[in-house]
């Protein structure tokens, strides 16, 4: 059992060989879902990465070692909206209510910016992560992406109206 989670921070460039890691370790969990660094250029300076789109990535570390938890968001003005990304937890975290701390920072930032609405993209065999969602009140949009990776994943669109935005 888990005492208690660790605290957030704010991500640093040299986070990218332990975000790399999580990320690996989730794809890992599926049947041909594949980490390759050259579709993931964002994660050699990830800071930097949401930083320069206006965002922010926040990490939770393992009390061992490592990244429990990450969460990152930037806005999309073009859609009024703030897009989440790289949400991960390690197995040894989910349960805990650390992806619903990641989700409430998340949600203060898109609030913050006085967002209409949050989105997100899913790879379609994250079925786990799709029930979180849908548990935050993320609403499945009709259609899906492909991305033409070396995983050959398609992805689902997500989005959460936020309280008081207009329609």
């Amino acid at each position: 059992m888990i005492a208690s989670l660790p605290p957030l921070r704010a991500a640093r460039d040299d986070d990218s060989e332990p975000l790399a890691a999580l990320i690996a370790a989730s794809f890992a969990e599926y049947p041909d879902c594949h980490f390759d660094w050259s579709e993931f250029p964002e994660l050699r300076r990830p800071a930097s990465y949401f930083a320069a789109k206006g965002g922010r990535l926040w990490i939770a570390d393992a009390p061992a070692g490592g990244i429990a938890g990450s969460l990152g968001i930037f806005p999309v003005p073009e859609q009024n909206a703030a897009e989440l990304a790289k949400v991960y937890v390690s197995p040894a975290w989910r349960g805990a209510g650390l992806a619903q701390v990641l989700f409430a920072e998340a949600l203060r930032f898109a609030e913050a910016g006085d967002h209409a609405e949050m989105i997100l993209w899913s790879d379609a065999r994250f079925a786990r992560g799709h029930r979180f969602y849908e548990k935050l009140g993320f609403v499945r949009w009709p259609g899906q992406r492909y991305l033409g990776d070396i995983s050959f994943s398609w992805e689902y669109h997500f989005r959460k109206r936020l309280t008081g935005q207009p329609a």
